[in-house]
């Protein structure tokens, strides 16, 4: 007797691992990749220009992964040449310092199998800064279904902790290349315009921080911000209330940006997110 809705073809999992100069802590993502208790998983690792000793360490895995390596184009680049290069239909993000409790995949998996209608979804996470695990504050709480009102004043989506049906790429596009740093805040916007974000409440990613080389410490996260609402609204993709909440923290964050350029006497640079601020 066959089991009553079993999927006699069990999906394909691709995992996206971009990397670069990450040697310090790129074994433990991989590691955590291939001790999942799932076994339907592909791991692409795509080198972004490592000049330390990144190649040396991929080469005993070489018959379980994938390497792609091109030259430093960041992190955008290398996700979507690795999304590109997939075979499976659902997509999972791995950050190079980051890992995963075995059972993060086959908990997501088993998510996609009975809600046939979601394409995204994530897990909770475990913070550790410097080494110490940290309770994540309030502002950062991951809600769960429609997030994008919720997502406009901060990322609530981490790229580790997600997993997508492949075809969100060709219904949302692809990460913006152009953003050095809230690339994902970007992708996660346009796609939470219009679809749900689900939260699995497992604490099954490790996310870690406080490294100098993390590039959310980027100083000017907030240009790319605005930059990313921007565009969304002149899209015209966006509800009539959609588009008046992204106005409201557009003009905020335009205002703070441009006052802080003020500060630092970069007055064009300034005075334009300050008209951004007091447009319609």
């Amino acid at each position: 007797m066959g089991n009553k809705g079993s999927d006699p073809t069990p999906a394909l999992v691709s995992v996206i691992l971009p990397t670069y100069n990450r040697a310090w802590a790129l074994k433990e993502a991989i590691d955590s990749v291939l001790s999942q208790d799932y076994p339907h998983i592909e791991l692409i690792v795509i080198d972004d220009g490592s000049t330390d000793h990144t190649q040396d360490l991929l080469v005993p895995y070489r018959d379980r992964i994938t390497v792609l390596a091109q030259k430093n184009k960041g992190v955008s680049a290398a996700r979507n040449a690795g999304i590109r290069e997939s075979n499976g239909s659902l997509i999972a993000l791995l950050d190079s310092d980051d890992a995963w409790d075995k059972r993060k995949i086959s908990c997501q998996v088993e998510f996609f199998k009975t809600q046939s209608e979601a394409l995204i979804c994530q897990t909770e996470e475990i913070w550790i800064r410097n080494g110490k695990r940290v309770n994540p504050q309030k502002k950062h709480q991951k809600p769960s279904g429609m997030i994008f009102e919720a997502s406009l004043h901060l990322c609530l989506v981490s790229p580790s902790a997600v997993m997508m049906r492949k075809e969100l790429f060709d219904l949302k596009g692809y990460f913006n290349e152009d953003f050095i740093v809230c690339e994902d805040y970007d992708l996660w916007l346009r796609v939470s315009s219009t679809l749900p974000v689900f939260l699995i409440d497992k604490p099954y990613t490790i996310k870690r921080g406080g490294h100098p080389d993390q590039l959310s410490g980027f100083h000017s996260q907030d240009r790319f911000r605005i930059r990313s609402l921007l565009s969304l609204v002149e899209s015209g993709s966006l509800t009539e209330y959609q588009a008046a909440e992204a106005k409201k923290v557009l003009k905020q964050k335009s205002r703070v940006y441009g006052n802080g350029c003020m500060k630092r006497e970069r007055v064009e640079e300034g005075e334009y997110y300050l008209n951004l601020a007091g447009s319609d």
